[in-house]
Formats: structure tokens, C-alpha cells, sequence
């Protein structure tokens, strides 16, 4: 049993492993191996493989042989592995290699040299007992990113020469240090995933110089103390700018220090990513110095319970600062500064803010940029009226929130500076359009509820970009109102085939995205279909995009495989060609008649006509040889007696004179009642039938009626 599920196994790879090829080998450009269950490097690999993904195997070790094949490969990938050593001279024959990710294996050893073409090299996350030299890379061409992590820094100094960009040196597992290894680094960025061990400190030792942007990552929180100390050290000589902070557990009064600290330092934007609040105290923090200019805090989390919201939404809206950025953290309001603000831009991204905040707010007179991408605004009037006083608001987003408008008295007053405003993913319909920035020049209404665009609406004459994406629209809306209309979506509708508003109106769209409707392939599409061909229009997405659906014959046939004839379309031009052709006829019917005396033949056909009419005619009067009876007689049987002892004696009162069919006479036995009935009928020239009251009433009087009047 296990040697057959051996066999099977092998045969899955082997047809997985031959159909990746096969595929690879036609698009020639990306091989993915990922998650193969490898233990080697596939053999016979696509020559023009660019990028060569073999992560999550099995794959021990590397062999010279393994990548000489491929000339044409930028980057390789062989993160999680289980690779001990790596000979860096296998990759001579990869002249354009760029990127080699051989984090998170087991290496112990990387020997030889390098190419020159490696911009990339990601070492993290290996069994590299101490920090090795890496005097080799230093002699290499510039690197871009370089990462290496290792359980004890004894020695560095090759870091420090290195001509990387971005540094990353992955340190959480460190056990061993010795203080003042951390030399001054060169590179632009660095990121430092800190010690868990709390007794091992190299904040304490971090030197820069010329770094730009410095990340820490898990910084203890017994070590807070350190983390200020290195703070202050960043004077005004300092070239570092851009600090961020990941994944800290920190008290209240810890982060309003690092807000006081680096308001001191030469950084101007700090960053601080999952940050875990355990300990709550009252203390609130105004900066006053203007050095920092941002502050973005995402994924923050109390995790005490108790603590003073007003304390908190006080502190970040009277921060000192040019941008504040508070997502993905559960913040429920925000005030509004005490006095004017230096904030220009406010972003406040997937939280459960209401369309409450910032009503009756006048210190925002700066502000050019407000995000409250989903959070619970529901009015789009308040929304409107929230923006009044911020006289310099240019950029609005409060997409993927509840926004619904309905007419009311209270009308929607924006800023009147606002020219790019986000609606998208709400409940908004065809009112919206009564509810907009009269200087609006971008608007995104998709994924709405919009059926239409109102003729009853203000003309947005500022108007350019227009995004009505996902709707239920069934018709491309016109540029009645919007007269300098550049740039129109309407993709993912309902539009069939009613343009001709929007080409009467339109005159000035440049960039149209109509695809992915349910184009009806009639005449008013032409118009659609030609645009394509107008060379002051893009029509993005053509023509992949733009199928027919209807008719049924044609659904799915692209529609620039579709031919739509001027003569099918234009009713002038067909009248005239259906004229043309009739007169032709009767030109050419005319001149036969006469050529050939059509008229006396005409007149002969008439003349045989009435005689054979006349003929046939008399024939008629005579009974068919098939004709038994000259009438069937049908009556009620409340009248049978009237009908036996007077109709029928009279009207067979001397021999050779009438024969009538009478059903209790002449039906035949063992045939239906049905059955006596149309046979009596066919074989009868004539039916008589005897009205009376009776015979109204009679249902079987009714089928012969009806089998007679069928004859």
C-alpha cells in the first residue's frame, strides 16, 4: 500500500510539474513553485524565466547546476526552505539577477562572491549564530535592501561599508551582545526588529549617519526608558526625518513622552503602528513645537478599560502638526481643536466616527484634505454642512460609509473650494445629485444606487471626472449639466443601447469607460462602436471588455466584431434604396408588358377563369358520389315527436325525393354517440337543424352544431 501511494504521488507531481511547465514555458516569463512539496530545484526550467518563485519546500541544498540554464533571470525567491549553506558563485551565469530572497532557512555559511547586478539580498531569518562578514557584498554595486538577522552582534564593522539603501537587521532573537557593537550605519533606511530579551539594550547604542527613515519593531516595554534616551539624542544636526514604530505595548504616558520627545528631535513624520495601550493616566500633551509636521497611529488598541475618551480625542485634535492620520482603531469621535489648526490634512480611516463630528467646527480653516473612509455617516446633509467653515478644504472622502440624501428643507451647504469629493459604496440615489459642491471637478458615485442623473440639477460646470461605476444606470447620462465633462466611467451598469443624449451632449470627453454592460448589438450602438475609432477619445478597456448580450445569437461576440450596415440603420437611406428598386420593377414590368402583349394574355386568363368558374360552380349543385343523404337532421329529443310525424314524412313524401339522416334510423350500432354523429354529418350534403328552446338547452345539440359548422 505505501509503495503504490508512493507511485501515485509521484505520477500527481510529475503531471502538475509537467502542465506548470508547460504553461510557464508559453508565457515565458513567471514560475511558481511555491507550496510543491519540492526537495531539489526543478530541472529543464523554461530558458526566459524571469522570476522563479520556490518557496515553502523542502529544498536542502543548491547545486551550480540548478540556475545555469536560466540567462534571463531578475529574482528568485527561496524563502522557507531548509537550505544549511549557500555558494553565492552559483549564480555566475546570472548576469540580470536582482533580487534573492533566501530568508527564513537554516543557513549557517554564505561563501563566494556575488554578481554585480544584485540589488536585493534578503539573509533574515537563518541559523547564523553570530553576525558574518559580509566584506564580499561590499564589493559589489549598490544594493537597494539588504537583510540579515543573527542571535549575537560580535561583530558588524562589515555592515557599516555596506552600499545598501534600506538595511534591515532582524534582532529578536539576540542573546548576545556586547555593548558598542551597533557602529554608525550608512544606509538611508534602516529597520531593527528589537531584542524580546529585555536584558539585552542596543537602543542605547543605535548611531546614525546620514539615515533618513529608522523603523523599530518590538521595542520592550521595560526598555521605553532607552527609547527616549535615544529621542533626545536627535538634535537638530540629525539627518533622521521619518520614524516608525510597530507592535510596542506602551502606557498612556509613555506615548505622550515619545510625542514630547521627538516634538524636540529632527523628526518630522513619526509613524506608530500597533500600539497596545495598558495603563491609562490623565495627562493630556499640547506640542508647541512646529518641527514635527505628521503623525499617523494605525491598529491602536486600549487594553485597559477604563480610560477618559475626552482626554484622548483632546490631545490628538489639538496635536501641533500639518497631518494627523488615526485608522483602524476603533476611535468613536474626535474634537474640534481649541484654537486655529495647523492641520492640512485629516485622515481618520475604518473607525466609528458619526456625521456628528466637526458640526459647527471653525478652527479648520487649513485644512485641504479630510478622509473619513469607512466609519457610520449616515446624512449626507450634515456631512455638507460639516465642511462650511473649512474655507480651504479641497479633497473630501467618505466612501464606504451609509451616506443616504433625501430632500428636505435644510439644503446641503458645502465648502466652496471642495474639487474632489469620494461618495463611493453608499446608499446614495438620483437625489444625490442635488446635493453636490457647486465647484466639484472630481466625483466618485460608484457602487450607489443611482438610476439616473435628474434634468432638475444645478450645473456643475467646473465638473471633469465622473465616476458612476456600478450603478443601475440604463443609459450613459448626458453632459447637459456637466458641459466640461473630460473623464466618464459607467462600467458594471445596465446601459442596452441608449447613447444618443450622451453623443448630442458630450462633446467634450476625452477618456470614456463604458465595458462590462449589457450592450444591446442594435443600431444605436453604432455610435459606440465608431467612437473607438475617434482618436480625441480613449476608450479604456477596449475591447475586451465590451460585449454583446442581446440578441441571444450575438451574446459574448466582442463589439468590434460587430457589423452594423449604414442601410440597416439609416430609415432615409433605405426608403430611398426600396423606392429605387420598386421603380426599377415596375420600369422593367412596364416594358415587358408591352414588348410581349401581356395585356391580351391577361385578358384570355381572365375570360378561361369565368368559365371554368361557371363550371365548377354547377358541378357543386350536384351531390358528390360520397354523399349518402341530402340533409342530416338535427333536433332535440323534447321535439322528436313533432320531427318524426311531420318534418321528416313531408320532406320524404314521395319516392325519389329527399333522404334524410335520422340518428335513431340511421346510426350504426356498437359505434360512440361521437362516432354516429360526424358520420352522419360527412356523409350528408346539407345539416337541418330544428331551433327551439329544447335545443338550446341540449348539450349534444350543441356538438352537432359544432361538427356541422367544422364541415
Amino acid at each position: 500500500m505505501s509503495a503504490t501511494n508512493n507511485f501515485l504521488s509521484l505520477c500527481i507531481f510529475a503531471i502538475t510539474f509537467w502542465n506548470f511547465t508547460h504553461s510557464t514555458a508559453e508565457s515565458g516569463l513567471v514560475a511558481n513553485y511555491s507550496r510543491s512539496s519540492l526537495f531539489t530545484v526543478p530541472k529543464h526550467l523554461p530558458t526566459q524565466t524571469t522570476v522563479l518563485d520556490l518557496s515553502s519546500n523542502s529544498i536542502s541544498k543548491l547545486e551550480r547546476s540548478d540556475f545555469r540554464s536560466l540567462p534571463n533571470l531578475q529574482v528568485l525567491i527561496l524563502t522557507h526552505n531548509s537550505i544549511t549553506e549557500i555558494d553565492l558563485g552559483i549564480f555566475q551565469h546570472n548576469d540580470v539577477l536582482e533580487h534573492l530572497d533566501v530568508s527564513h532557512n537554516t543557513l549557517r555559511s554564505v561563501s563566494g562572491f556575488p554578481t554585480k547586478s544584485l540589488k536585493h539580498v534578503d539573509l533574515a531569518y537563518n541559523d547564523f549564530s553570530a553576525m558574518p562578514l559580509f566584506t564580499k557584498f561590499t564589493k559589489t554595486t549598490k544594493l537597494n535592501y539588504f537583510g540579515i538577522s543573527a542571535r549575537k552582534l560580535s561583530s558588524v564593522e562589515a555592515l557599516v561599508h555596506l552600499q545598501v539603501d534600506t538595511l534591515f537587521l532582524g534582532l529578536e532573537d539576540l542573546d548576545g551582545y556586547k555593548a558598542g557593537s551597533l557602529l554608525v550605519f550608512n544606509a538611508k533606511t534602516v529597520r531593527i526588529v528589537l531584542p524580546q530579551n529585555a536584558n539585552v539594550r542596543i537602543l542605547s547604542d543605535l548611531r546614525f549617519n546620514g539615515t533618513e527613515s529608522l523603523e523599530l519593531s518590538k521595542i520592550p516595554l521595560e526598555q521605553m526608558e532607552d527609547l527616549r534616551t535615544f529621542l533626545t539624542r536627535l538634535d537638530e544636526k540629525s539627518t533622521l526625518l521619518n520614524l516608525t514604530i510597530i507592535d510596542m505595548k506602551l502606557s498612556w504616558k509613555d506615548l505622550l513622552d515619545v510625542f514630547k520627545a521627538v516634538g524636540k528631535s529632527s523628526i518630522n513624520h513619526l509613524i506608530v503602528l500597533y500600539p497596545t495601550i495598558i495603563e491609562f493616566n490623565d495627562e493630556s500633551f499640547k506640542n508647541a513645537d512646529p518641527s514635527l509636521k505628521s503623525v499617523t497611529i494605525q491598529y491602536g488598541l486600549f487594553e485597559t478599560t477604563i480610560f477618559d475618551q475626552n482626554i484622548v480625542y483632546s490631545t490628538f485634535s489639538n496635536l501641533n502638526i500639518d497631518s494627523l492620520t488615526i485608522s483602524d482603531s476603533g476611535i468613536l469621535f474626535i474634537y474640534c481643536p481649541e484654537t486655529p489648526s495647523r492641520f492640512k490634512y485629516l485622515s481618520f480611516k475604518n473607525n466609528t466616527l458619526t456625521d456628528t463630528i466637526f458640526q459647527g467646527c471653525k478652527n479648520l480653516i487649513m485644512l485641504q484634505t479630510l478622509i473619513l473612509q469607512k466609519n457610520r455617516l449616515e446624512d449626507l446633509t450634515k456631512v455638507s454642512l460639516m465642511t462650511t467653515s473649512m474655507t480651504s478644504l479641497k479633497s473630501m472622502d467618505v466612501s464606504q460609509n451609509r451616506l443616504y440624501y433625501k430632500d428636505s428643507e435644510i439644503k446641503c451647504n458645502w465648502g466652496e473650494h471642495i474639487i474632489k469629493l469620494n461618495l463611493s459604496s453608499n446608499k446614495l440615489t438620483d437625489s444625490v445629485f442635488r446635493c453636490l459642491p457647486n465647484n466639484i471637478q472630481m466625483l466618485d458615485l460608484q457602487s450607489n444606487q443611482i438610476s439616473a442623473v435628474p434634468k432638475d440639477i444645478i450645473e456643475l460646470t467646473a465638473l471633469k471626472e465622473l465616476n458612476l461605476a456600478s450603478n443601475r444606470l440604463n443609459a450613459f447620462p448626458g453632459c447637459g449639466d456637466f458641459k466640461n465633462l473630460q473623464a466618464l466611467n459607467v462600467e458594471n451598469n445596465f446601459v442596452l443601447d441608449q447613447f444618443s443624449e450622451f453623443f448630442q451632449t458630450c462633446q467634450n470627453i476625452r477618456r470614456l469607460k463604458a465595458g462590462r454592460n449589457p450592450f444591446g448589438c442594435h443600431c444605436e450602438l453604432r455610435q459606440l462602436i465608431n467612437l473607438q475609432k475617434e482618436e480625441s477619445v480613449v476608450l479604456v478597456g477596449w475591447p475586451d471588455i465590451y460585449m454583446c448580450e442581446y440578441p441571444s445569437d450575438l451574446r459574448g461576440t466582442l463589439l468590434k466584431n460587430v457589423h452594423i450596415s449604414e442601410l440597416q440603420c439609416n430609415v432615409a437611406l433605405l426608403i430611398t434604396v426600396v423606392l429605387a428598386v420598386s421603380l426599377f420593377v415596375i420600369a422593367v414590368v412596364a416594358f415587358l408588358c408591352v414588348r410581349f402583349d401581356v395585356p391580351w394574355y391577361f385578358k384570355m386568363i381572365c375570360r378561361w377563369s369565368q368559365v371554368k368558374h361557371r363550371i365548377w360552380k354547377k358541378k357543386s349543385e350536384e351531390i358528390p358520389e360520397s354523399i349518402q343523404y341530402h340533409a342530416f337532421v338535427s333536433y332535440s329529443e323534447h321535439d322528436a315527436n313533432w320531427v318524426k310525424t311531420e318534418l321528416i314524412p313531408n320532406l320524404e313524401k314521395e319516392e325519389g325525393s329527399l333522404r334524410i339522416c335520422q340518428h335513431e334510423r340511421n346510426f350504426i350500432p356498437g359505434k360512440s354517440i361521437v362516432e354516429n354523429i360526424i358520420d352522419c354529418i360527412e356523409k350528408s350534403y346539407k345539416s337541418i337543424f330544428v331551433l327551439s328552446p329544447n335545443f338550446v338547452q341540449s348539450e349534444w345539440c350543441h356538438y352537432e352544431l359544432y361538427f356541422a359548422h367544422h364541415k
